[in-house]
Parts: C-alpha cells; sequence; structure tokens
C-alpha cells in the first residue's frame, strides 16, 4: 500500500500539517515532532505525491470549502489556495456555493461537513448567534469572519485602510467618501473601524460614510449619484468589483477619473481590467486559503495574526483637484472663521 502524508502524521502522533511542515520546513517544527515525523516517514516508506489512500481511522480525506458566491473573484482566488494547500496534505475538497443565502449555508456545513474531516466557512452571511451554534463537531475554521466559538484566518482590514487613508491623504484630498458593503458584512464593519483609526491624527481630513451597497458591480453603479453629490474628492469602495462598476458610471456622466475624483478598489481581483487601472489593497487570497486549510488541521493552532495586506498603487489616484486639495481646504476653513 503507498503512504500518504495523512499516514505518516496519524503514525508520528501530529496534524498533517506539522507533519508537512517537518518534512518541508524542518526548522519550523519542534526538534522532538521533526524527528517523530521523520521516524514515521522513514517506517512507512512515504514519498510526497503519491496517491492518496483513505486512513483506518475513519477520516474521509476530504475537506469542506462553503463560499458565499463561487463566481466572485475574490472567493475564486480563495478556492484556489485552499486546494492548492489540501492536495499537498493529501487531501480532496468539497466545494459548495451558498448563493449568499444564511439558511444554506448552514445546510452545507451540516451536510457537506459530516462527510469531510473539517469544514472552512468562508465570509459567512450568517449572523453572529447562527454561527455561534454551528456544530463543532469535527474541525471548523472561518474566513474573513471572526467569532469568540471557532478559530479563524482573517485579514489586516484596519491597515488596509489606514495604508489607503494615508495615501490620498498625502496626495492631498482632505475630502474621502467610503462607500461600504452590505450591511452585515463582518469585514465591511472591520473596514469602518479601520477608517476611524486611519482618520485619526491626520490634518483636516473629513471621512464621509457613502453608505451600504452590495459588494458586485451593481453596487457600484448605485453609489456613483451619492458620490458626486458628496462632494468628496476621492473614493474607497468595499471591493475592485463595485469600484470598477463606480468608475464607469461616473466616466458616463462626465467625471474623469483620476483628474477629478480618485478610486480605490480592495482585494485586488480585477484591479487591471479597467480603465484608469485601479489602485488597491491587495489581499493575499492563496496565502488565505492555504492559512485556512493549516488551522483547519493543525493540533497546535497559533494565534489569530491577521494576514497583511498591502496597498497597490496604479493609475486609479491623483492629486487632488483644485478646489479640492489641502491648501483650498485650509483656506476654506480659514474663511469660515473670519466669517463667525
Amino acid at each position: 500500500m503507498v503512504s500518504t502524508l495523512r499516514d505518516v502524521a496519524l503514525a508520528a502522533g501530529v496534524s498533517p500539517a506539522t507533519a508537512s511542515r517537518a518534512l518541508s520546513h524542518p526548522e519550523l517544527v519542534a526538534p522532538a515532532r521533526r524527528a517523530a515525523v521523520e521516524q514515521a516517514a522513514h517506517a512507512l516508506g512515504y514519498r510526497p505525491n503519491r496517491a492518496a489512500r483513505e486512513l483506518s481511522s475513519g477520516r474521509t480525506g476530504h475537506l469542506c470549502l462553503v463560499v458565499p458566491d463561487v463566481a466572485n473573484p475574490f472567493f475564486a482566488s480563495l478556492v484556489k489556495g485552499v486546494q492548492a494547500r489540501a492536495r499537498e496534505l493529501g487531501y480532496g475538497v468539497f466545494v459548495a456555493d451558498a448563493d449568499d443565502d444564511p439558511r444554506l449555508e448552514a445546510e452545507l456545513v451540516a451536510q457537506l461537513g459530516a462527510q469531510a474531516d473539517g469544514t472552512i466557512l468562508a465570509s459567512p452571511r450568517m449572523s453572529d448567534d447562527a454561527v455561534a451554534h454551528l456544530s463543532a463537531d469535527r474541525p471548523f475554521v472561518l474566513v474573513n469572519r471572526r467569532h469568540e466559538a471557532h478559530a479563524s484566518v482573517v485579514v489586516d482590514n484596519t491597515d488596509g485602510m489606514r495604508q489607503a487613508v494615508r495615501h490620498l491623504h498625502a496626495l492631498g484630498h482632505r475630502r474621502i467618501g467610503y462607500v461600504g458593503g452590505p450591511a452585515g458584512s463582518w469585514s465591511d464593519a472591520r473596514r469602518r473601524d479601520g477608517l476611524e483609526v486611519a482618520a485619526h491624527g491626520l490634518h483636516r481630513l473629513d471621512v464621509v460614510d457613502l453608505g451600504h451597497f452590495p459588494s458586485s458591480r451593481g453596487g457600484g453603479t448605485a453609489a456613483a449619484d451619492v458620490v458626486v453629490a458628496s462632494g468628496v474628492t476621492a473614493v474607497l469602495a468595499h471591493n475592485d468589483l463595485v469600484a470598477l462598476a463606480l468608475m464607469d458610471r461616473l466616466r458616463s456622466r462626465g467625471v474623469r477619473i483620476p483628474e477629478e475624483i480618485s478610486v480605490v478598489g480592495h482585494d485586488d481581483t480585477v484591479a487591471v481590467l479597467g480603465s484608469p487601472r485601479l489602485t488597491t489593497i491587495a489581499v493575499p487570497l492563496a496565502r488565505l486559503g492555504r492559512a485556512a486549510v493549516d488551522r483547519l488541521l493543525d493540533d497546535e493552532p497559533g494565534p489569530d495574526t491577521p494576514l497583511p495586506v498591502e496597498l497597490v498603487v496604479r493609475a486609479s489616484t491623483a492629486p487632488a483637484p483644485a478646489g479640492g486639495t489641502a491648501d483650498a481646504y485650509d483656506d476654506e476653513l480659514e474663511l469660515e472663521g473670519h466669517r463667525a
């Protein structure tokens, strides 16, 4: 019989993720555990990338991944990361699309999760109470959502907003709008928190909440008129899809980008498909998926440390236009002071 990484992990008394690290990055594993894995691999004649077989322990050899919308580029990239890491560890992956339906999410977790060795639930749309009641009989991990009842993997939304706001502030923008995601979105709430942190201490910065919108192209189209009416010179969008649709609608109204309004997206999924190319907060989606698998299977998971994000500056942001610059804003405030 051909041995798999899961066989080695079982024999060594560690998780598949720990066994993988011991063989591929031994410096990251404690000496005693590393020795146990190496001895088990030698005894079983393990060779990487061999075909997997079912374990006598009753494990299925499969993981379950539930996403809100597999057609969304964010989740498509996440799926690839999960599948790549699972394949390295000898697992297959059931991928289920919940169609943005909170009730269907719970059904899929219950039905498919029972047939898998662990479940990854990405960006769940369900309430905190519903998440709390999800079964944890088998390993379970949330992605892009924190909850005290379950392990999770998230990105640093606060730092992403800080990078974007400071970039726009440095370009002279003093009135910046935020086109938010759905009202129940956990990541949207974290980004709003991040905006408050980012704006703190910056000279005479006005951050305008432009409301909640669907996290789709339709959301960006709907937000465009609100953006124009708000008088902002720069906009942060909930994701790249919203940002690209927003730019299309603004251009149809005769607004020049970035000469009159700068636009920043989020995720770096389709940012290079628009014109001008979109400045965005890049999320390491493949790494996020891989980290979710490791956290799911690790027998000693580390702290829930947010994965870093990075602002990627492209052509959709530029210095604030005349009349919206820092100097003009300061002059306006000074004039209002004299009037008072």
